[in-house]
C-alpha cells in the first residue's frame, strides 16, 4: 500500500549496464505511480523513486546495454555534446530552441557577468588538495530554470580523491540528479559523465605528474522514473532480459569502437 512516501533504492554493481538493469527493473517492479506534467490524457501514471546507483568498476568491460533505447552512434554524439560541447551553438532560447546543454553550464556558467569554467576550477583544486570536500559543478540557474519546459536534470557533478593501499590516488565521483527518465535517458547520461571522470583524472594525472586512478561513480536521482507513456516498450525489455544472458545483453568498447568512429566522422563532416 502507498503511505505517501516515495521509496529510496540502492543498486550497486561492478558495470555501468549491469548497474543501470538492476536501476530500471528496481522501480519497474517496486517504484509508487504517480502523475507527471508531461503526461496525455490518457496516459497511465509514472513508475517513480529516489535511486541510488554505485559503479563500483565503471571502465570494466562491458561498458555498454544492448538494450539501452538508441543507436551507437546516438551514443557517441551524446557523449560528445557532453564532453566537448558539439551542440552548444544550438543554445538560442530566442529563438524557442535549446535553453542550454550540460556542457555548457559545466564549462561555461554565467554568473554576475562573469563565465567560469568549472572543470578547470575542479582539477586545479583537486590538483592542489586532493582529499577538498569543494571540488563541485552546478547547472541549476535560479533566474531562468524554474520557468524553463525542459529544465535541466544533472544538477551538480562532485569529485574527491582518496588513496587506496598502494597510496595511489583514486577520483571518485557523484552525481545528482532533480528528475531522471531511468529507461530512455540514464543510461547515455551515465556513460557520458563517466568520461568525464575520466577526462578529469588525465588531466589531474597531468598536472600532479602522479596517476591517478579511476574509482567508483555514484549517481543519485530524487526522481528515477519509467513513464506510463511507453511501458509497452519497456515491457520487451524486461522480457528481452529474462531472456538473454548478460553477455548477450550486452557490449564491449571495442564492439562499439567502429560505429562511434564513424559517428565521429559525420560529426567533423557536418561541422565543415
Amino acid at each position: 500500500m502507498n503511505n505517501g512516501n516515495i521509496p529510496v533504492f540502492l543498486v550497486e554493481g561492478e558495470t555501468l549496464p549491469e548497474v543501470w538493469e538492476k536501476a530500471v527493473l528496481k522501480v519497474w517492479n517496486e517504484g509508487v505511480q504517480i502523475k507527471t506534467e508531461y503526461d496525455k490524457p490518457g496516459d497511465p501514471p509514472s513508475k517513480d523513486c529516489t535511486m541510488v546507483m554505485v559503479c563500483h568498476n565503471p571502465f570494466k568491460e562491458p561498458r555498454i546495454h544492448r538494450c539501452f533505447p538508441a543507436g551507437l552512434d546516438t551514443l557517441e554524439v551524446y557523449r560528445q555534446e557532453v564532453v566537448d560541447g558539439i551542440h552548444d551553438n544550438w543554445i538560442n532560447p530566442a529563438e524557442h530552441k535549446w535553453t542550454y546543454t550540460y556542457h555548457e553550464r559545466i564549462f561555461s556558467y554565467k554568473i554576475e557577468g562573469k563565465v567560469i569554467n568549472q572543470i578547470n576550477y575542479i582539477i586545479d583544486k583537486l590538483s592542489k588538495t586532493s582529499y577538498t570536500r569543494r571540488a563541485q559543478a552546478i547547472t541549476w540557474n535560479v533566474g531562468s530554470d524554474p520557468q524553463t519546459y525542459d529544465a535541466p536534470c544533472l544538477q551538480r557533478i562532485w569529485f574527491r580523491m582518496l588513496e587506496n593501499e598502494n597510496k595511489e590516488l583514486v577520483l571518485n565521483m557523484n552525481t545528482n540528479w532533480r528528475s531522471r527518465d531511468g529507461y530512455k535517458a540514464a543510461f547515455m547520461n551515465i556513460f557520458a559523465l563517466t568520461d568525464l571522470q575520466r577526462i578529469v583524472a588525465e588531466k589531474i594525472s597531468k598536472n600532479i605528474n602522479k596517476k591517478v586512478l579511476l574509482g567508483r561513480y555514484t549517481d543519485i536521482a530524487d526522481s528515477f522514473h519509467i513513464y506510463g507513456s511507453y511501458y509497452k516498450e519497456f515491457e520487451s525489455f524486461v522480457k528481452t532480459v529474462q531472456k538473454r544472458s548478460f553477455e548477450e545483453r550486452t557490449w564491449d568498447s571495442e564492439y562499439a569502437e567502429p560505429i562511434f568512429e564513424e559517428a565521429r566522422e559525420k560529426l567533423k563532416q557536418e561541422k565543415k
